[in-house]
């Protein structure tokens, strides 16, 4: 059942893949309730994601049941089983997890996008450190770009920023709590051969802080895609991303330059955007337009323009 679900999945979305010369890709996400994976392909490369459930098994059956799965997964994408990866993950909202590391041998991974490459790690973390399902808001971001004074909030591995330089931003400042994904950002800069140190910042901070510390008017073009919920010592102890998002995006518009923008994003399922409470010219849902052809009715995040 599993073997002939996957190959179905990889026919059909191999081939748009192909066609648009995108090299990584979702082709199968908890398509068969027996079988609770999400499983992306980066090129040659297979992440397999189990999502945490109580499947009645002992641990040396799950691993075997695991196993022959794996060994299903190769020989359907014809891929050798040590370039398959799987991790186990809790179903949670948000990206709470990102950070857990695992105990394992490090495998770094060089894949391309649009036409810049990435590091993918896909050992360490739950995630790769690039998430697809921004693969069409990241190239809305570079076409926006030029000339523009760039801020990426949350900036995990820096993926947008990339794409901001290669647009042509002004000036790239991109801020996240953790060192390691500073670091990876800093990396991914370099590795494209776009890193100033006179146009790109990278600050290791707590977001919540340093944007209560924003210039007036600063910035062209900020991205912000908050975990649904987090701890800040700057905010009531908590940030929850529906209570707490107009409050945010006000600080935001206040720190934008008139007419500039903000792509505003985030993971949580029920999100409803507060139109009216937010001092913007235009907000705009483009969830649609930036769900590419590999998350169609099954994405889970929500993407806003807002406009100042």
């Amino acid at each position: 059942m599993f073997q002939n679900r996957l190959t179905k999945m990889w026919k059909h979305y191999s081939k748009p893949a192909r066609k648009q010369e995108i090299t990584c890709f979702r082709f199968y996400d908890h398509d068969l309730p027996e079988f609770p994976f999400a499983i992306d392909y980066y090129d040659g490369a297979v992440h397999v994601s189990e999502y945490k459930r109580k499947h009645g098994m002992e641990e040396e059956e799950h691993m075997a049941w695991l196993a022959a799965c794996k060994e299903v997964i190769a020989q359907v994408l014809a891929v050798p089983a040590t370039e398959i990866f799987v991790k186990v993950r809790q179903r949670k909202e948000g990206k709470q997890g990102q950070y857990d590391k695992f105990d394992v041998a490090k495998q770094e991974k060089i894949v391309a996008e649009g036409g810049l490459k990435f590091i993918i790690n896909l050992t360490d973390y739950l995630d790769t450190g690039l998430f697809l399902d921004h693969r069409i808001t990241r190239q809305m971001v570079r076409e926006a770009a030029k000339d523009k004074k760039v801020l990426n909030l949350f900036c995990y591995t820096g993926s947008f920023s990339v794409y901001a330089a290669a647009g042509g931003a002004a000036a790239v400042t991109s801020v996240d709590l953790s060192k390691t994904y500073i670091n990876w950002a800093k990396r991914n800069m370099q590795f494209n051969k776009l890193y100033d140190d006179e146009k790109h910042e990278f600050i290791q901070a707590d977001v919540m802080e340093v944007i209560e510390e924003l210039p007036t008017e600063m910035y062209d073009l900020i991205i912000c895609d908050p975990p649904t919920f987090s701890n800040s010592k700057r905010m009531d102890d908590t940030f929850d991303v529906q209570r707490d998002h107009v409050t945010l995006l006000k600080k935001l518009l206040k720190a934008t330059k008139i007419n500039g923008q903000i792509f505003f994003s985030n993971n949580y399922r029920k999100f409803q955007i507060d139109r009216e409470a937010i001092p913007a010219f235009e907000v705009k849902d483009i969830t649609g337009a930036t769900t590419s052809f590999d998350f169609h009715g099954r994405l889970h995040r929500s993407c806003f323009l807002i406009t100042k």
